[in-house]
């Protein structure tokens, strides 16, 4: 997956650091440093992520792009990570040519207990029980990462951009069809925009949403 996010470039002595804006534990099963790639100006730049704490990293750019770097202002950082998402054990029926269903609508659901938002959202999309999706997630509480709900979108044949936005509070149009992320304390929360209304699992459908709790979105193909 690629992460897309604006950042500041800051000078150091082993060339220049940008830090991570989001939780690298909720999109990655690493937790150590991370082999990444930085994709700037049609070249793909190698460079690491090296963690700080509680699954908060900053990357390392050096060589030629690190002084190059303009340090005066917010930067678009697009970001690879390879090998982040946490596989689905199971065989699927399903493909991005065979999906469990075309996406022309959405159906609330809330969820049964806190904490299963991510598995929620997908059942929402994927036109199953949340049972369904946590026995095939095999994740429980509060265990659905956005890592997990990519890689259970693809279970389902669900599509989806090959990038995660980043947008930080800041006011934005989304796509037709997303899954959204908001910081809940240690925690994401996660609901579907779709067609102009908001499908939280917490509150049902709703009608507007305060772009400022935002943290980033994934969007999912439909029709």
């Amino acid at each position: 997956m690629k992460y897309s996010f604006e950042a500041k470039i800051e000078k150091t002595d082993q060339g220049c650091k940008v830090e991570i804006p989001f939780n690298i534990w909720e999109v990655s099963k690493h937790r150590d440093e991370v082999e990444a790639e930085l994709h700037r100006d049609g070249k793909v730049i190698p460079c690491k992520l090296l963690p700080l704490e509680k699954g908060k990293y900053e990357l390392l750019i050096q060589g030629e792009c690190a002084q190059n770097a303009d340090l005066s202002k917010e930067q678009h950082i697009l970001l690879r990570i390879p090998a982040t998402l946490i596989k689905v054990d199971k065989e699927s029926p399903y493909s991005p040519e065979n999906p469990i269903r075309k996406i022309d609508s959405i159906n609330i659901l809330i969820q049964p207990e806190d904490g299963l938002c991510g598995q929620t959202c997908v059942a929402m999309l994927a036109g199953v029980t949340i049972a369904d999706v946590m026995e095939m997630m095999d994740c429980r509480e509060w265990q659905a990462t956005m890592g997990r709900v990519i890689s259970a979108l693809n279970f389902y044949g669900i599509g989806h951009s090959g990038v995660i936005e980043f947008t930080e509070g800041k006011e934005v149009t989304l796509p037709k069809c997303c899954v959204m992320m908001e910081k809940m304390g240690r925690f994401s929360h996660y609901l579907i925009h779709f067609d102009g209304k908001f499908y939280d699992p917490n509150l049902g459908v709703l009608d507007e949403y305060d772009m400022s709790k935002l943290l980033g979105y994934l969007e999912v193909k439909c029709e």
